[in-house]
């Protein structure tokens, strides 16, 4: 009877911690933009500049009624990227992408990539790593820093809209 009782109490605070993270979930999205430059050498990987992102986060926890001290966990729900200038291109030129997170403060881990990319259409969505990102997206700006691949040479350059969205569980103040 009394493991019962025990099994019983563990599985409920079990579903209740589950059931509390759902409710301190929320998401913040960031975007960055990048060009890939004609010319460059086809299938050999190449490292394109980003500009720093800037997180906003301390206003986007406070939204959300938290603190970046109070935040547990955060992970990258989603990478879409979008070809954005020339408005007619797709992403058929292009074999692999893998793009690395960082800050002055933490090493590089990678936040996304795609290998061997078929895509007639302007948009894809990477495959995101379940790298946990509290401590990047915490900080007041990170680095993005994105290696390609192309499959056919390039006449012109290409600009590339990452769009990020992460999803954040943090106790409440």
């Amino acid at each position: 009877m009394k493991t019962k009782i025990f099994l019983v109490i563990i599985i409920t605070s079990l579903v209740s911690c589950n059931q509390i993270d759902k409710l301190l979930t929320f998401s913040i999205t960031n975007q960055a933009s990048f060009t890939v430059n004609s010319g460059f050498v086809v299938n050999s990987p190449f490292e394109i500049p980003t500009p720093d992102v800037t997180t906003n986060s301390s206003s986007n926890f406070s939204n959300n009624n938290t603190r970046a001290d109070l935040v547990k966990d955060v992970k990258l729900q989603e990478l879409k990227l979008t070809v954005t200038n020339p408005t007619n291109k797709t992403f058929s030129f292009l074999k692999a992408v893998h793009i690395y997170i960082s800050t002055n403060a933490n090493d590089e881990v990678e936040l996304a990539f795609a290998d061997n990319i078929v895509s007639t259409d302007n948009t894809i969505n990477l495959t995101c790593t379940s790298q946990r990102l509290d401590t990047y997206i915490k900080a007041s700006s990170y680095k993005l820093r994105t290696k390609v691949t192309t499959k056919e040479t390039l006449t012109q350059d290409v600009t590339v809209n990452a769009d990020m969205r992460f999803s954040v569980i943090a106790d409440p103040l």
